[in-house]
């Protein structure tokens, strides 16, 4: 089994890489490393003893995309390749729209172009907006509040008409909520570059002294504690899951939408709490003013990756905290050391 992942050096894709070699798979890596670091490769290298291909390139680039296939001839793709913060969505919508909407088109056909019909995309739970029900089910309405999740709306529809265009097409498309954590052994994690869009990251960063404190947006939500509410996933659960992704392609056709998530949801100040007890330092927080494109509480129906995928999330939160301080202990400045 051969898989090209997209966006293979960042967060999610390096432990997805980790999964994939460990279940035997060859893997060619596609990033352009502009929120990425090669050190990570070389890092997901040394934890698995298996080598990965590299072809460094932008999603946008349909004649090196052309040049990776023909190389690699991949019988799948993971598609991470993408923008992904959501207030800076808002600043700068149209590089958004250019780098994750026109480079998921470019990459479709050069699949079409090359024979590769097995797709698994890294959606998020941002294209369902504002709460009509909890928790979220893959049938609810999408109303995405923000750039960001927009452009994930975006892509998936336009998977959906490719998938139905193409009979032989095999698409996951997996909306994660909040993935978080890192790999136990600590050597890789989340490295955001400039400070971090994410909760978890900018506490780890506050806790090991990087930054003085955890700016908290919004403390007036209708939540338990007044604070955003979301459903935390730790990093390898998720992994897995695209790994069971790719498997379902390649057994059934069509196009479908599965949630990740582990169906509860935890507050910022709750994470801020299991994170001072898993790394033994405080956390210092300011109150700020909600962020636009936020919603009050997230939190995912999982019934349905459980039923097709054979999938469930194996860690809370306490693993979640434990493992990011492992790596940010270890890694002060991330992959800058």
């Amino acid at each position: 089994m051969r898989t090209l992942v997209t966006g293979g050096a960042g967060y999610i894709g390096s432990h997805t890489l980790l999964q994939l070699l460990a279940a035997g798979q060859e893997v060619m890596v596609y990033d352009n490393f502009s929120n990425s670091s090669p050190e990570a490769l070389r890092r997901v290298r040394a934890l698995s003893g298996a080598d990965i291909a590299l072809c460094e390139g932008d999603v946008r680039d349909g004649a090196r995309l052309d040049q990776a296939f023909a190389d690699f001839r991949p019988d799948a793709v993971i598609h991470f390749a993408g923008l992904k913060a959501v207030g800076e969505s808002a600043e700068i919508p149209l590089e958004y729209y250019a780098q994750n909407v026109s480079g998921s088109i470019e990459l479709l056909k050069a699949m079409q172009r090359q024979d590769c019909h097995r797709l698994v995309f890294s959606s998020s739970a941002t294209v369902y907006g504002r709460a009509s029900y909890l928790p979220y089910d893959e049938g609810h309405p999408k109303h995405p509040a923000n750039p960001y999740g927009r452009t994930k709306h975006f892509i998936e529809e336009i998977i959906h008409d490719w998938a139905a265009a193409w009979p032989e097409a095999s698409v996951v498309a997996l909306r994660y909520f909040n993935p978080v954590g890192a790999d136990g052994s600590g050597m890789i994690g989340e490295d955001p570059h400039g400070i971090p869009a994410n909760l978890m990251p900018y506490m780890a960063q506050v806790a090991v002294g990087r930054l003085e404190y955890l700016n908290v947006f919004g403390a007036d939500y209708e939540t338990r504690d007044g604070t955003g509410e979301r459903d935390y996933i730790h990093v390898e659960d998720l992994a897995r899951a695209h790994l069971d992704a790719i498997g379902y392609t390649a057994q059934n056709r069509g196009c479908e939408v599965i949630n990740v998530g582990t169906g509860e949801s935890a507050s910022v100040l709750e994470m801020v709490a299991a994170f001072e007890t898993a790394s033994g330092r405080k956390v210092p927080y300011k109150i700020a003013p909600r962020r636009d494109g936020d919603v009050g509480r997230m939190v995912a129906a999982v019934e349905k990756a459980e039923r097709l995928l054979g999938w469930k999330a194996r860690h809370g939160i306490e693993s979640m905290c434990r493992t990011t301080w492992n790596w940010q202990s270890k890694n002060p400045n991330g992959y800058a050391e």
